[in-house]
């Protein structure tokens, strides 16, 4: 089993230290996976280099302790432009994964999410489609779209819809 958690809860607002502060810990406590919150400020005020190092900066600690990263976007908070910027900058920057939402947000994964990221970041890196799959219909349509992993709250029961 793998052990995940989050740099940059809930929004995403705070230093880039601090966030590196938040991982480093986190991966030498045991942490395999780190998903940050990307700077939705900083993305909408149009500071991509800042934004490509936030991301940067995380990548390059959890490559180092021998973890991923994920970025979540909060797409919910993110017009279409700007989470294809968000997606290029985080294959420049050396993410992993990016990820839809923190399940926080107004809303989750969307099919059109999924496929715009799969369309910005190509093959290079992995989707993972959070927020909202409640059903294997859900999940099925997520995975169509493009996502590699998905998160749910629901597994249970989506695994139990199986058989």
């Amino acid at each position: 089993m793998k052990v995940c958690t989050v740099a940059g809860f809930p929004l995403g607002a705070m230093s880039t230290e601090a966030k590196l502060s938040e991982t480093e810990i986190a991966i030498r406590q045991g942490a395999n996976e780190v998903d940050m919150v990307l700077n939705v400020g900083l993305l909408k005020g149009g500071e991509r280099d800042a934004v490509q190092r936030d991301i940067s900066v995380l990548a390059a600690a959890c490559h180092a302790g021998g973890a991923i990263l994920k970025v979540i976007l909060e797409t919910c908070l993110l017009t279409d432009d700007e989470k294809r910027v968000a997606c290029e900058l985080a294959v420049k920057a050396g993410a992993d994964f990016v990820k839809t939402s923190t399940g926080f947000g107004a809303s989750g994964a969307t099919e059109s999410d999924i496929e715009l990221m799969r369309n910005a970041v190509g093959s290079e890196l992995g989707i993972k489609a959070s927020g909202g799959i409640r059903t294997l219909s859900d999940l099925q349509k997520m995975v169509a779209a493009g996502a590699t992993r998905i998160g749910a709250s629901a597994s249970v029961s989506i695994l139990k819809s199986v058989g």
